[in-house]
């Protein structure tokens, strides 16, 4: 692969879900996500000319990706911590429609929003098919870390969204 301005826009354009599927999980401010998604497009752009052809394009830019989101995430709680803002949850009073299939993903989306960040880099990739090996390598975690990782998780969800629809 050649690795110039048109080479990288190609695969950027052919895989932009992921830059934005990945923001949606770690930024919840939409122009916080817009900053992160730059953000991750400067640092794909400054690791092309060291892309490896022995992974695949989409593993590459999940790392890259989930590492910068992850990074990003970190700065923007300890800048809320010192800020105290008010939660969301204040700000957002509605009563959960748990009976439509729009209100559980919400509810869903809300109780992953709550995960530790690895653990929500692993539901991520899990929920977007990706097998267990393919997350061990993106991740840079054993096989057996993720399999375990995808277990309590799906339980941790059950729990958290069982709690929120009783």
């Amino acid at each position: 692969m050649t690795r110039d301005a048109p080479a990288f826009l190609a695969v950027i354009e052919a895989n932009k879900g992921i830059i934005y599927k990945v923001a949606n999980f770690y930024c919840r401010n939409a122009d916080n996500r817009k900053d992160l998604v730059q953000e991750i497009m400067v640092q794909l752009w400054l690791s092309f000319n060291k892309y490896d052809e022995k992974y695949s394009i989409t593993t590459w830019m999940y790392r890259i990706a989930l590492n910068v989101s992850i990074s990003f995430y970190r700065k923007e709680n300890r800048r809320d911590t010192i800020n105290h803002p008010m939660p969301g949850e204040i700000l957002i009073l509605y009563e959960a429609d748990t009976g439509s299939p729009q209100a559980e993903v919400e509810l869903l989306y809300r109780c992953i929003r709550e995960l530790k960040e690895i653990d929500r880099a692993v539901i991520l990739l899990y929920l977007e098919g990706s097998a267990q090996q393919e997350i061990a390598e993106i991740l840079g975690l054993s096989l057996t870390n993720v399999s375990t990782k995808v277990s309590r998780i799906k339980q941790q969800l059950k729990t958290a969204f069982s709690n929120l629809t009783t």
